[in-house]
Parts: C-alpha cells; structure tokens; sequence
C-alpha cells in the first residue's frame, strides 16, 4: 500500500461552529481542518477559550458544528440524526472528563457497565467485561464502591475503563488529569500512553504543556484557530495501522431488555432518594386506596339497599286507590276483593293478595304494644318470601270463614310474651280477641330503617270487619311469574281494573322498575364518590410529574452522562418514563393493600362492603396509566436535553 491511500480516520474540513445567544454570536471555531490516523495519541493544547472543549465535543459526536464536513471512517457524520450518533458514540468513543462524571447512584462496576447497557449486552457478560477492566486498573476490591467513596484517581480509572468497555477504539480525555494530583496525573497519562501504544486512537484535551508532551502530536489552537498542526507521522506510513475495535457493536437491541434496565436504574434512583420517594408514593398511595374504599362502600350501600328492596319482591306490582297523576296517597277507596279475583285470572300471575294496614295495640296479660296490623292473605308467605318460624300461617278457609286467627312478628312476640310459648295464647287487638296460631321468621330492619318484624297479620276479611271497618282494599299486591314479562302483565291489570271501574282510579307502582331506580342513584352516588376519590389520585400524580421534573433538573449531568456513553433519546426516555411508572405502579400496589385493609376494617364495624376485582384492577390500572401520563412530559424534556449543556451542568 502506497502513502497516498493512507486514509485519515478523522477528517475535519473548514468545521465552524457559531454560538447565538439573542443578537449576539460568538465563533469559537473558524475553518479548522484536521486530520487524525488510527492509533495516533495526539494532544490539541490551548488556553481557556480556545476551542478546544468545542473541538472536542464536535469530534466526540456531542456536538454538531455550523458548517464544515466531518469524516468518520470516511462516513459523513453531520447527515446522521441523533440515534446514529449516538450508535457512533457507543461503539467508537470513550470518554475521560476532568471531573470523572460518574452516576454517584451507581457502584464502580454499574458506571464502567453503561456503554454496555445501551449496546444491548447480557448482564452477566457486563459484568464480567466491567471487573476485568476494573482489575487490569487496579480496583478489584473497589467493584462494590460508589464515586464518593473513591480517590479521585480511583474515580478517573474508573471513567477510563468506562471509557474501554464497549471497546473504545477512540480515547478522547478532556483534561484527565485536571482534578488529580500529580501523582496521580502521572498514572493516568501512563494509562493512556499505553492505551496508544494498545492500538487505540487517543485525543487528548490540555492547557498542560507537560500532560501534551505524552503525546506523539501536538496540535496548538488559539481563538478558534489551528496554530500549530504537524503531520502525522502515520500519515507517512505505507501501511494502515490496525486500531482496535468496538466490542460489543453488533449487539441486538431488545427493547424487553431496555425496559428490564430502565426498571433496575429506576429503583436504584429511587433508593437513593428514598424520603423524596416516600412523599410522592403517598400520594398515589392515598389515591388508589380512596378510590378502593369509596367504591366498594358505595356499592355495599348500593347492594345493601337493593338486597332489602328485593327481599320485598322483585317480581311484584302494587297496585293502589288514586288517580295516576296525584301526590302522595289519596283517601278514597275503589279497590274491592272482586278485583283481586279478577286480577287471578290473568296470565302470568303467580299470587294476588290484599293489604291493609292499621296502627293497632295489642294486649296480652298486664303486657301492651302498639304495632302495625296487615290484613292480609295466606298469600304472603309467598309473594314477600317470608316464612313462619313457629306455627301456621292463616289458610284461605280462615279467610272465608272470618277466623280470629293472629300470626305476630318476632318483635310482637319478643315484647308481649319474652320467653313464654305465644303459641295458642289469645291476645287482644283494639279489643278484638284473637288466638295466636304462628309467629314470622325474623325479617330485621327495611330501607328506610324500621323494625319489619314489628308488626302483626290476620286474614283480610276479618281485619276489614272488625279492626279496620271497611270493605274495601287498601292495596293489592300481585306477584308475577315471568318478571320479563312484568310490563305486559301491567298493562293486562290497568286494562282490566279500567273496564271494571269505569275509570283509571288506582295507581300500579312496578318493583321492576323501583329496582331499576334505585340502581341508577346507587350508581349515581357511587359515581360521586369515585370521583371524590379520583380526584386525590389525580393530585397523586401531578405530584408524580413534579417530582420527575425535579428529578429530570437535578440529574442533567447523568443525563448528559448517559448520552455520551452511547444512550439514545429513547433510552434516556424510558428510563424516566419506567421511573414515573414504577412509583406509581408501586404505589398504585401499596393502595390497593391499604385499600383493601381499610375495607376490612368498615365491614368489621357493620357497615356494608361490597368486594369486586373491577374497583380494584381500575384503581391500580390508574395509577400505572397515572404514571405512564404524567411521568411523559419530564421523560421528554430529559430525552431532548443536548448531551453538552447537559454535561456541563452542575
């Protein structure tokens, strides 16, 4: 191979770069043209202001100039978009910084693993790759160490093999020896001199005349200008020099994987500001466990509710004296027991009984209790689901034969005869005397809260001749077979009750449709309180993004850290993005244990609760969404950061 195929593997021609600030502009580079060969360790030396850094951060694929071309391998760097320089920084850079920029979260051996990380390598070879180069630079026993517990010579060994781990077959050291001690100065120029000698190209950043004189070439800028540029000696060499190659560069990039390596930095981060990250969980926390809660009560009141409504009868129509459009219940009495043997007639109908019912007081021995009468029919039991405890129910033929027959309820029975046997006994009703021949099951308390069991039924006929003195029903109630077919049913008895009234004289109320009422403001009330309780989970996260956003703030140079190791805007993202999630996944999991917890504890005191997966699953799943929304704006704002600005920051 003849000196004129020698071909550089830096090209820099006529690069300017150009910084505006509003109106002002500063040049901190003019037409600067270098060539740099494989294997070379050269030294671009000049004062502070220089260039040099600019230089540098343009060479190194942080930067980007103004105009001019950049030839990398002969590839044109300045076409590329960000992943591929970044890609470029991975697989062909390392960097040394003069104040190290290690992760102070992670240990010596997970900051020499980041390049690593984002070339999509397997954990255990990481490892592996990371303590070797450790080792080799004297820190075997430092692996497990974090920045601050190391020397600022151990911290820059450590950014070198950070700087090799990917392979590193370009060094740039941005005044490596800047923060150390002569001594270890001494060291670490050694480090690079033999990386040179290793087939590595080093680029060396100094003001230092002694740190440059380690290089083979020095080249001098002043102003944003080249002074002095000496040819390359490898420039002459009739062979290319073999420098060393990228490690890991033909990696496959599994985004499970990437997602896995967020997770693992996002738990990291949050350890490390473990207080910080108890406040911000406490909000999801009190979120997910308010939403919990105030469902699950809401439907327990909600269950509770129609749990007495349908112990009344689901299947039900209650039909009552009075115009359809009147207020309230009328006095007036149309409702005759002709009517209700009429209504039997009909198809569907499974049972039709009368009520009537009066305030009455019982006497039994030197024991009285006012209690309610219902003049009903041996019907009940079935249509009302209520079975006898003690005794018999009344039959059709006490009905016909006007027994003075008594079935009490367990409240009447509790109060007038304690522990004796009621059954048999005689007992007055309003000085009617009537033999006790059943007393009801326990019925407990209704909807609106008073004692069902409080209450006493004899046959209608009797009730209407002697108690209530009148012939006419108070209401009927007629229980259906198919409750799909209740609507028809309805309007079969209007039509009927119509012809043989003469007029529409009564009012049918559909415990259907009550049902149906009392679910949609069940709902409507537990709708309220789910959002009560959501509004807190919404507090929950713009806490969440607060927090990432102070978070994004306070670690810039991380960032920058990361995206010089080769991290790509989406890397930078999903870590971010997998942090947010993971608090409030973790606090979503938390509220849902409180939660549940709290729930327990409503339902020991008595108050209905009413467990279902859904309220659950929805809380839980809000507060992961909470995350993966709220987190997004600061995961952004970290991936658009400029890798330099980011570095520079403090």
């Amino acid at each position: 191979m003849t000196q004129n195929d020698a071909q550089p593997l830096i090209r820099l021609e006529k690069i300017t770069r150009i910084f505006t600030r509003g109106d002002n502009t500063l040049k901190v580079l003019d037409d600067v043209c270098i060539d740099i060969f494989e294997g070379e360790f050269i030294a671009i030396v000049g004062a502070s202001g220089s260039g040099k850094s600019t230089l540098m951060n343009i060479i190194g694929c942080l930067d980007k100039p103004t105009s001019g071309e950049y030839l990398l391998r002969g590839r044109k760097v300045l076409a590329l978009n960000s992943d591929a320089l970044a890609q470029l920084r991975r697989e062909e850079f390392g960097f040394v910084f003069q104040n190290y920029h290690l992760i102070h979260s992670a240990t010596a051996c997970e900051n020499v693993e980041i390049p690593a990380i984002y070339a999509g390598v397997e954990p255990h070879e990481r490892f592996k790759r990371a303590s070797g180069l450790l080792t080799t630079l004297g820190l075997h026993d430092r692996l497990d160490h974090r920045p601050p517990h190391l020397s600022g010579g151990q911290q820059q060994r450590v950014s070198i093999a950070r700087a090799l781990m990917n392979g590193g077959s370009i060094i740039l050291a941005d005044e490596p020896t800047g923060a150390l001690d002569s001594q270890s100065g001494k060291e670490v120029m050694a480090l690079l001199q033999q990386l040179s000698q290793e087939g590595h190209t080093v680029i060396l950043i100094t003001h230092d005349a002694k740190v440059a004189s380690y290089a083979s070439r020095i080249i001098t800028m002043q102003d944003g200008h080249i002074l002095e540029n000496p040819e390359s000696t490898l420039a002459q060499s009739p062979y290319h020099f073999q420098s060393k190659k990228s490690v890991f560069s033909s990696m496959h990039h599994s985004t499970g994987q990437e997602m896995i390596e967020a997770a693992k930095m996002a738990l990291r981060s949050l350890k490390m500001n473990l207080f910080r990250t108890v406040l911000t969980l406490l909000g999801i926390v009190i979120g997910v466990a308010s939403v919990i809660a105030m469902l699950a009560i809401g439907d327990g009141a909600k269950h509770a509710v129609l749990d007495r409504i349908s112990a009344m009868g689901t299947n039900l129509l209650v039909i009552r004296p009075g115009m359809p459009n009147s207020r309230g219940f009328i006095n007036i009495v149309t409702l005759v027991p002709e009517d209700m043997d009429a209504i039997k007639e009909l198809d569907n109908i499974m049972a039709v009984m009368p009520e009537s019912r009066k305030s009455v007081t019982l006497r039994y021995a030197y024991n009285d209790q006012s209690t309610a009468l219902n003049a009903t029919s041996s019907s009940i039991t079935v249509v009302r689901n209520w079975p006898i405890a003690k005794g018999v129910f009344f039959t059709e033929e006490d009905e016909q034969n006007y027994a003075k027959v008594v079935v009490l309820g367990q409240t009447v029975a509790d109060t007038l005869f304690g522990k004796q046997e009621p059954l048999g006994a005689f007992v007055i009703i309003d000085n009617v005397m009537f033999q006790v021949i059943g007393v009801m099951s326990p019925k407990g308390a209704s909807a609106n809260g008073e004692d069902e069991d409080d209450i006493v039924f004899v046959p209608y006929t009797t009730g209407n001749l002697f108690l209530i003195g009148q012939k006419y029903l108070r209401n009927i109630t007629v229980a259906v077979h198919n409750v799909e077919m209740i609507t028809q049913t309805e309007q079969a008895i209007k039509q009927l009750l119509s012809a043989r009234h003469g007029l529409e004289d009564f009012k049918i109320r559909n415990m259907a449709s009550l049902i149906e009422d009392a679910t949609q403001t069940q709902n409507t009330m537990t709708i309220l309180l789910g959002s009560i309780a959501a509004i807190s989970l919404l507090v929950g996260g713009i806490g969440v993004m607060n927090i990432m956003l102070v978070s994004v703030t306070e670690r810039t140079k991380e960032i920058g850290i990361r995206m010089a190791t080769g991290a790509r805007r989406r890397n930078i993202l999903q870590q971010f993005l997998v942090e947010a999630i993971v608090v409030s996944a973790l606090g979503g999991a938390i509220g849902v244990l409180i939660g549940i917890s709290v729930n327990a504890l409503v339902a020991y005191t008595g108050t209905p609760v009413y467990y279902s997966p859904f309220p659950i699953i929805l809380a839980f799943g809000c507060a992961f969404l909470t995350g993966l929304v709220f987190g997004y704006l600061p995961a952004k704002k970290a991936a658009n950061l400029d890798p330099v600005v980011a570095l520079a920051s403090e």
